[in-house]
């Protein structure tokens, strides 16, 4: 083989070494740091992974928010209207948060199918939807219950 072409196999393989590893490096801390949503549906039929951070969302039932008289320590129930779901926080609640209302909670899956989560996000407004619990209330053919109009 002649010597260039010899010299420039060899940098093109080195090249896509390089890129190859490069590529492999950030897929596998995307994949440490991705954040799947989950229904209340899929976290009850078992889809969604236990132990690993994850993005549950759906409307708050009324009536099952629980608060702890001597801790931040909070509980309560989110549906997508099939099938429900308990998340335990501990912190403070955002201040839109409601009963009735959508929330998307982050947190880890644990062995008894409660959502441990490390933190909540609730709606900007009383028309803003997350897309995600949109997504999901529409797929379970029903909608978000309209805001009651004051006056």
């Amino acid at each position: 083989m002649n010597p260039l072409r010899k010299k420039r196999l060899i940098i093109i393989l080195a090249i896509l070494v390089g890129v190859g590893a490069a590529v492999g490096l950030a897929l596998s801390a995307l994949q440490q740091n991705i954040n799947l949503f989950y229904t209340p549906t899929q976290i009850a039929n078992g889809e969604a992974p236990l132990d690993t951070r994850i993005r549950a969302g759906g409307m708050v039932e009324k009536g099952s928010l629980e608060r702890s008289s001597d801790s931040l320590d909070v509980k309560f129930v989110v549906t997508d209207f099939n099938k429900s779901v308990t998340i335990t926080y501990r912190g403070i609640l955002p201040d839109l948060f409601r009963e009735g209302q959508g929330i998307v909670a982050l947190g880890k899956l644990n062995a008894d199918g409660v959502v441990v989560a490390d933190e909540v996000l609730a709606k900007h407004d009383e028309k803003y939807m997350p897309p995600e619990v949109t997504k999901a209330l529409k797929d379970s053919s029903q909608s978000a219950p309209t805001p009651a109009k004051e006056g």
